[in-house]
């Protein structure tokens, strides 16, 4: 019998901040309203809920149903993404831009708000689900449809994040996610 001391049965946290995420995203997931997007992990455990609430506001609700952020949507290809509630928009945390878009082809750019220069590009095509975020060099997160082996078409009802490790807080890649489909 193996003992339970031995690090297979307590894995180093700082091994785990290592290994990429992957969030699945669908409309079908169980708990969720009509018009809301659900992001699960592995395990089909709600994470993360996207919800409607006008045509230029969303909310990303956390599992628990508590409000993380607002996403406006303002003019001609520009978001904003508050911390709160859609009536208690708090501190504006990022702002997006959109810098190119052609048929199969959108390009945003991210800029976080106060004194961080820091910025982040989205690159992909809203169509097909498919985006990447890059911060400099690296790769933050992308996603990709749901493909399955012997299959012709594919749905664009599903589809996965992966989120690789570093620095940003996963509910902000998702919302950036969101903002980017809704480009």
């Amino acid at each position: 019998m193996a003992d339970l001391e031995t690090p297979y049965y307590h894995p180093d946290l700082e091994d785990l901040r290592r290994i990429p995420v992957d969030l699945f995203a669908s409309k079908k997931l169980p708990g969720l309203s009509s018009g809301d997007l659900g992001f699960a992990d592995s395990s089909e455990n709600l994470v993360f809920v996207l919800r409607k609430s006008s045509s230029s506001l969303k909310s990303l609700l956390d599992s628990s149903g508590v409000s993380l952020f607002t996403i406006s949507r303002l003019h001609n290809g520009m978001w904003e993404l508050h911390k709160g509630d859609v009536d208690k928009r708090k501190d504006l945390v990022l702002s997006v831009k959109r810098t190119s878009k052609r048929f199969s082809k959108t390009e945003l750019e991210v800029s976080f708000a106060g004194e961080s220069s820091e910025h982040l590009v989205i690159k992909g095509c809203p169509f097909q689900k498919s985006c990447t975020i890059y911060n400099q060099d690296s790769i933050v997160a992308q996603t990709s449809l749901m493909y399955k082996l012997r299959q012709i078409y594919v749905g664009r009802s599903k589809f996965r994040l992966t989120i690789f490790p570093g620095s940003i807080d996963h509910s902000l890649v998702v919302a950036m996610v969101a903002m980017f489909l809704q480009g």
